[in-house]
């Protein structure tokens, strides 16, 4: 873990935590080293959505799945 310090330790941590891949952390600690702020923040923002897209989806799994655990359960009580 960086020292409070070591800020860009801290950025690189909190990238990996974020799921950035390797390449990701290094564009992004070089932005910042070149004080390219505006443009971490892009990179960022679209690695987000992509986050969020992947949540997205994986609710739209568990609905499907809820869905047919529902039907099957429903089928099985009318068999009963």
């Amino acid at each position: 873990m960086p020292e409070a310090s070591d800020t860009q330790g801290i950025l690189r941590q909190n990238l990996i935590d974020a799921g950035c891949d390797q390449e990701l952390v290094q564009r992004c600690v070089a932005l910042t080293q070149g004080e390219r702020t505006a443009e971490v923040l892009r990179i960022l923002s679209r690695h987000r959505r992509t986050l969020l897209d992947t949540v997205h989806q994986g609710e739209k799994q568990i609905d499907c799945l809820d869905y047919l655990v529902y039907k099957l359960e429903k089928e099985q009580h009318m068999e009963e």
